[in-house]
């Protein structure tokens, strides 16, 4: 026989579960498990104690009938998708039924833990006002701890980080976890445990649900942020846990703070404590320009007085002055006119002459040279001259 293309295998097999009537429009009960939401088609599995059945329903009006860990009955016909192989169950019909199992045991634990006090917000403790390394409980291969990762050193670099690898979900993974808290518990300098998973359904979440992890987390003596599953998701950790955070990246915001709003909240303290001061200093400038008033008011008074005194004493001091200037004036006149009388020039002026000869003066005429030059100085020049002989 020729082998035949895996598109046309998928296609015969969609035509036998279309041609099969018993198969339209039949009821199956099971319990909801993994349900999730696109574009308004809900995707979610019905199991019971052995087997599991994929189902999409493309009426949003059951969604809210369509609730993780309930017991329902679906109806639909069976859909062989050919481009994928794969087969889904289509629901046009939701009836509900009760819970199941794995819920009524959830509630039932849930009570249990509560009766004993395991929920008590009295005995939570707080969380630290400083943080500076956590430890972190998840899968070192999910993204979750690369969110945490990311989340805590973009609000604070320095932050320190210590991961505990565990399970998440599976076998054993509830021992894992209850013993990664115990041990972590004991860890020096850890400031706070954040045990964090992404989210999924019942099942996925189930080994937060167990009374060995919850023991473990309300035994630790250091604070436990519980961030499993998304926001709607709750399991007993997040009861038992001293705060729960939404998401694994709401838990990394909640144990740091933010850099950039730390430089906002010191430049307002900055700036507050500038205002305080600048009101402070203007408030004693205020006081000072009072007092500097009321100094050099009293040293105007004082001024005044003193400056008609002083004023008295200069008026009587010029007057002195005057007078005495005066006196002097006097006599450097007198002085003055004496000098002019013996200055040679005004004697010159009065139509006198004086007689030189080889720079002497001439007083008699015997003393003149007859045979020289000599020279005659009138009071506006002088002239040479020799004694002319008659012959």
């Amino acid at each position: 026989m020729d082998a035949i293309t895996v598109t046309k295998f998928n296609t015969y097999i969609k035509q036998i579960f279309d041609a099969e009537e018993l198969l339209h429009n039949i009821s199956i009960v099971g319990e909801i498990f993994g349900k999730s939401t696109t574009r308004n088609v809900t995707y979610f599995s019905l199991r019971d104690e052995t087997s599991s059945l994929s189902c999409v329903c493309f009426y949003p009006a059951f969604d809210s009938l369509i609730t993780e860990g309930d017991k329902v009955v679906v109806t639909g016909s069976p859909n062989f998708y050919v481009k994928g192989g794969k087969l889904s169950f289509n629901v046009v019909k939701v009836e509900t039924v009760g819970q199941g199992k794995l819920y009524e045991d959830f509630i039932k634990l849930k009570n249990k833990l509560e009766l004993e006090g395991l929920f008590d917000t009295t005995k939570k403790k707080p969380l630290p006002k400083t943080i500076n390394r956590i430890g972190v409980i998840t899968s070192k291969e999910g993204a979750v701890i690369q969110d945490i990762k990311n989340v805590a050193w973009r609000r604070n670099p320095f932050l320190d980080i210590v991961l505990y690898n565990t399970k998440v979900q599976g076998n054993g993974a509830e021992d894992e976890i209850a013993k990664a808290i115990d041990q972590m518990g004991n860890y020096k300098n850890i400031d706070v445990i954040i045990v964090a998973r992404g989210g999924g359904s019942l099942e996925d979440l189930w080994a937060y649900n167990t009374e060995k992890v919850a023991r473990a987390t309300f035994n630790c003596p250091i604070p436990i942020i519980s961030a499993v599953g998304h926001e709607t998701d709750f399991t007993i950790i997040d009861f038992v846990s001293d705060l729960r955070a939404p998401t694994p990246s709401a838990a990394a915001e909640l144990v740091t703070y933010n850099l950039e709003d730390k430089k906002n909240e010191l430049n307002n303290i900055c700036c507050r404590f500038y205002r305080t001061a600048k009101n402070y200093i203007e408030d004693r400038f205020a006081n000072i320009e009072y007092f500097k008033l009321m100094i050099l008011n009293s040293f105007e008074k004082q001024l005044i007085n003193q400056n008609a005194v002083i004023s008295q004493l200069k008026n009587k001091i010029i007057a002195t002055a005057e007078s005495t200037f005066n006196q002097c004036f006097y006599e450097v006149g007198i002085i003055e006119n004496t000098l002019n009388k013996l200055n040679p020039k005004q004697i010159l002026m009065m139509g006198y002459a004086k007689v030189e000869q080889s720079e002497n003066a001439v007083k008699n005429l015997n003393d003149l040279n007859q045979e020289e030059k000599f020279r005659i100085i009138f009071a506006d020049g002088d002239i040479n001259a020799k004694v002319y002989k008659e012959k």
